[in-house]
């Protein structure tokens, strides 16, 4: 006898509304304005174009892919002074969709969507309240295509990286695995972003079309970093030199002290030795016989995980990119949601922190109070475990697949060949 949906389904959706309503609530009213990059950065940015016929992107160089205005656009479509209502109103939608296509998949006999609901509670309402919020529902999306319409994932993958730059490595990880399918995958890729450029091109912005590459290589250890986490307890320890200060012009704190402009020079090339590492270890794992399929999401993780372990920004909501690889590795099949389980459960104490270092106790961590910063260190550390766990696993891969070949290849000395004389 099949099973009636509708009664899980009724309670989803129940759930889903009441979540997404304690998120929008406290956008609100939590201090530290975490709707304020939208009420305030977002607004400008589009009141600009209305009013001066000012495009960021187009007319000047930008911080954002292209893309990003979109969502922008959209939310002031009533007007700019309720852009923030248009904001929640579209992350909701945005939300629903993704919820919607990623219905299907299951893990141990429940839905996967639940678990990415309970994360988002648990990273509260900075999941709502930035532009992070469009790419991560976007490649969500994707993930529902991986197995069977690779190319159409890269395609939804590309979209989101257009928005912002970070799901650029899941196509990358498909690029990097999906062997028999990989002209697929990099046509998908590369329609969506020829058509990009072409209505960029025709609306004027070819000069400013890759200004976001550049935009961040000027800026310092922003305090969430892991990298900046040292600097901070120097400044609580009154160290000479350390301390927190407000950048005018990118617009967000960073910490000062001897030794953080070589830091954050170094962030850069260690990730891409992190990412060049993951990419090594996935090919010698595949190659030594482990699936294709169970290595993707575990080498999406760690690209993630490096994009923001080694990141000199580190801002709170880069923390929703997460749910992309591990819903990923959860829908992969039995054996990946067996190995991906201990992540997912790491990822709602890391979002929960989060949500207290931001927005809950932000001017605690400015004021570099201790207690805060033990529960920052502890983030930060759980970002860094979580890359250690997908180096380690990718390597555990390997191993398993060179170990029956060298077993294969010994001969048994019970059975060896009389000698001849």
């Amino acid at each position: 006898m099949r099973r009636n949906p509708w009664p899980e389904i009724v309670a989803f959706v129940g759930t889903f509304v009441a979540v997404h309503a304690l998120l929008w609530f406290l956008t609100l009213v939590v201090p530290n304005q975490p709707l304020g990059d939208v009420t305030i950065t977002y607004r400008r940015w589009i009141e600009s174009g209305h009013a001066a016929h000012f495009w960021v992107g187009i007319d000047a160089a930008w911080v954002y892919p292209i893309l990003a205005i979109v969502p922008m656009a959209a939310a002031s479509i009533g007007g700019t002074a309720a852009i923030g209502t248009g904001w929640l109103l579209l992350m909701v939608l945005l939300d629903a969709v993704a919820a919607a296509v990623l219905w299907r998949f299951r893990a141990f006999g429940i839905r996967v969507v639940w678990w990415w609901l309970v994360f988002l509670l648990a990273l509260g309402p900075i999941g709502l309240g930035r532009i992070d919020t469009v790419a991560t529902a976007v490649a969500l999306v994707g993930v529902a295509f991986v197995a069977a319409r690779p190319g159409i994932a890269a395609a939804v993958f590309t979209v989101a990286a257009w928005v912002k730059v970070w799901p650029a490595a899941l196509v990358g990880v498909l690029v990097v695995l999906r062997r028999g399918r990989r002209v697929e995958v990099v046509t998908g890729a590369l329609t969506v972003t020829a058509l990009v450029v072409l209505v960029d091109v025709l609306f004027g912005g070819a000069a400013h079309l890759f200004s976001f590459i550049g935009e961040q290589t000027g800026r310092g250890l922003q305090i969430e970093s892991p990298l900046a986490t040292p600097y901070l307890w120097a400044a609580a320890a009154r160290v000479p030199g350390a301390a927190v200060f407000y950048d005018q012009e990118i617009l967000t704190f960073e910490v000062s002290g001897a030794g953080t402009s070589v830091a954050a020079a170094l962030s850069t090339p260690l990730m891409a030795v992190v990412v060049v590492v993951g990419v090594a270890l996935a090919l010698f794992a595949v190659r030594t016989g482990a699936q294709r399929a169970q290595v993707a999401p575990v080498l999406a993780l760690l690209f993630v995980a490096a994009l923001i372990a080694a990141n000199k920004v580190g801002s709170p909501q880069y923390i929703g990119w997460f749910a992309v690889p591990v819903v990923w590795g959860l829908v992969a099949g039995r054996g990946s949601a067996r190995r991906f389980l201990p992540v997912a459960a790491a990822m709602l104490p890391m979002a929960l922190l989060t949500q207290l270092v931001y927005p809950a106790y932000y001017d605690q961590v400015l004021g570099v109070q201790p207690w805060i910063l033990v529960v920052l260190s502890v983030r930060n550390l759980l970002e860094v475990a979580v890359l250690v766990w997908a180096v380690v696993v990718l390597v555990r891969m390997w191993r398993d697949g060179i170990e029956p070949r060298a077993s294969r290849r010994a001969p048994d000395p019970t059975h060896a060949d009389p000698v001849v004389r």
